[in-house]
């Protein structure tokens, strides 16, 4: 790809309404624009790099031994009021379904994840398990002021371990540093 067949140009100025200095030189840069406080788009350049770096993320977790999937960013209200975490989890975003349903934007997967390998673990022969994923997370930042690095919308991977003993998860620990 051409840099002049790219829509999205560099900017002189910075923009005046970003306080975060990475936002502002990646804004002026050409790749991102930001959409509202803590929510950016991520233009053809931004997401070249965006997809880079996840790559290399995905490529050192898959030698470590992890699997990766991929868990819905929607979450029903009865997983979050299992954990007890409905209310007390300040930054979630709730959302209700036209039909009737309850559910928040997720801003981390425990709930999910719990909820999945409980079906998939029944024995410690069944362990380790690791798995990690890459996903879109949401929060709902008061004061979304430090650019990419904390927005209400945000690129995170999740790495999640599950051992039948101490010795087991400290070693694995100890390879993963």
């Amino acid at each position: 790809m051409r840099l002049s067949e790219l829509f999205a140009k560099t900017k002189r100025a910075s923009p005046k309404d970003e306080e975060s200095k990475n936002a502002q030189l990646l804004e002026r840069a050409g790749f991102i624009q930001k959409l509202s406080a803590g929510v950016y788009t991520f233009l053809p350049l931004g997401l070249r790099v965006l997809n880079k770096i996840e790559n290399i993320v995905r490529e050192e977790m898959n030698k470590a031994g992890g699997v990766e999937i991929l868990m819905p960013a929607l979450h029903p209200k009865e997983i979050w009021e299992a954990t007890g975490r409905w209310q007390s989890f300040g930054a979630l975003f709730k959302t209700e379904s036209a039909f009737g349903g309850q559910y928040a934007l997720g801003p981390t997967h425990e709930e999910v994840l719990y909820s999945l390998l409980r079906n998939h673990i029944s024995s410690y022969r069944d362990l380790p398990v690791c798995v990690y994923q890459i996903q879109t997370k949401f929060r709902d930042e008061k004061r979304a002021k430090a650019g990419l690095l904390r927005g209400k919308e945000f690129r995170m991977k999740d790495f999640y371990s599950f051992h039948a003993d101490d010795q087991d998860r400290d070693k694995y620990y100890e390879a993963m540093k």
